[in-house]
């Protein structure tokens, strides 16, 4: 049980809600339940992929369809979506641009393993963006994670990575491994290489002495890391200088460094790159840069790129940096992401999610004072939440110790009872670009019913 958090709440009376909202999820979804029982003798867990079911503690949920902010299940039920699939869908569910160009890229065929012109238009648009000059394309930023890893690695001919604790750049063996309370390296979940945590180095968040010393012995290939670590612990900001340490730590070292900006780009056009003037060697990104559709990108300066450059072609006699897939840099995925960037994630469309993540948090904040309790509101442009402590934490163990794993279940099943789909575990609602007003009013009159039940 997290100290920080209990202020005025009554464990047992949220444990009485807990359970009355469990009861009531399962009984007004039978058609969810009953494909659940279904999928269970074809799939393990009886959901097509393992997140499906372990990403809630309560059954999985069986859509229909989604429009705009909201998405609707099985038993029709409607939700106001703040999770908006792990910000993957922050443009929204069937964008018209993005439908109406994948339904004529397909008619014209999806892949061809060649490229097709708007893979041009979509570097040069993450170049006006992001900066860096060249591109590449793959299915996801895990996979643009690991090729930034390949080509750094081949660049400095140094094998380690690291990363900061709390992080998540993906599901890949170099990036699952943590460390334990005495600070050794373990990994993060099974079916891990028992040497994985050799070539991977953890160091806190803003501490600019604990990444000078672990980058001292050179060793490490490349750091990376999010402008702004956004997903397992809430929200970590950096302190006023601590991006330029990084940057002048790492380039002393010879160490490349990457930002992550797959949940971070909700905040605009170029991301926290572009909005706080970084000058990293590589940037990855994934989730919503397609509205969904599969792809990931990294860009390189051209220092970096070089190193896969190949005039020669196949037959080029330098070294084959390993990178590429077949699905790679798909025509489909292109023009879902031209259609995206160029009518869909518009400046004036991050600007409309700026003014609703302000409602949101105003409304979150408002509550908290009401009640009198010792938490904190979150603000990151479209994205709020709560930090379950006085003040928002410096690092992961900060944010770890305020984690009130209790409250963050009740609130996703009593706000999912109301219309409100909540963000995943470690994660914050986050407002999309169809996100009304009366969406952030449907989340906050949720939110405070379930304050004032616990504090009344």
């Amino acid at each position: 049980m997290n100290e920080r958090a209990e202020g005025p709440i009554d464990r047992r009376k949220l444990a009485e809600i807990k359970a009355r909202e469990d009861a009531a999820f399962i009984e007004a979804r039978p058609k969810s339940m009953e494909l659940w029982a279904r999928a269970k003798g074809s799939m393990p867990n009886g959901v097509p992929m393992s997140w499906h079911r372990t990403s809630y503690d309560h059954p999985p949920l069986w859509v229909v369809e989604g429009h705009g902010g909201h998405f609707r299940d099985v038993d029709g039920h409607d939700y106001a979506d703040f999770n908006i699939a792990d910000m993957s869908m922050f443009g929204g569910y069937g964008p018209e641009p993005v439908v109406e160009a994948l339904a004529a890229r397909a008619a014209a065929g999806g892949q061809f393993l060649l490229p097709t012109e708007e893979s041009i238009w979509v570097a040069e648009e993450l170049t006006r963006r992001y900066g860096l000059p060249m591109w590449q394309f793959t299915s996801s930023a895990t996979h643009a994670n690991t090729e930034a890893i390949r080509i750094a690695r081949a660049a400095t001919g140094r094998d380690k990575v690291l990363f900061f604790e709390g992080k998540y750049h993906g599901h890949f063996d170099e990036v699952l491994v943590e460390s334990d309370e005495r600070g050794r390296l373990m990994p993060e979940e099974g079916g891990l290489p028992t040497n994985v945590t050799e070539r991977t180095k953890l160091v806190p968040w803003n501490d600019p002495e604990a990444l000078a010393a672990a980058l001292a012995p050179g060793d490490v290939a490349i750091v990376i890391t999010e402008p702004a670590m956004t997903n397992n612990v809430g929200l970590l900001l950096p302190a006023d200088d601590w991006h330029a340490q990084l940057r002048a730590i790492t380039l002393a070292a010879g160490t490349l460094l990457a930002y992550d900006e797959t949940h971070t780009q909700v905040v605009g056009p170029g991301g926290l790159t572009s909005m706080w003037d970084l000058h990293p060697d590589f940037v990855t990104i994934g989730k919503s840069i397609a509205a969904g559709v599969p792809l990931g990108a990294y860009g390189m300066s051209a220092e970096v790129a070089e190193v896969i450059q190949r005039p020669g072609g196949r037959d080029d006699g330098r070294e084959q940096v390993a990178i590429g897939g077949t699905l790679f840099g798909n025509p489909l995925s292109m023009a879902a992401a031209k259609a995206t960037m160029s009518r869909v994630l518009t400046p004036e469309a991050y600007a409309h999610t700026h003014r609703l993540g302000a409602m949101l948090a105003d409304g979150i904040e408002k509550t908290i004072s009401e009640a009198g309790l010792p938490w904190t509101t979150h603000r990151f442009w479209p994205r709020s939440g709560t930090t379950f402590a006085p003040s928002m934490p410096r690092n992961a163990r900060e944010a770890y110790a305020s984690k009130d794993v209790e409250l963050i279940l009740a609130f996703r099943i009593y706000l999912a009872n109301r219309g409100v789909w909540e963000a995943i575990v470690g994660a914050g609602p986050t407002c999309s670009v169809p996100a009304t007003e009366d969406d952030v009013s449907r989340y906050v009159d949720a939110y405070s019913g379930l304050v004032r039940e616990l504090t009344g």
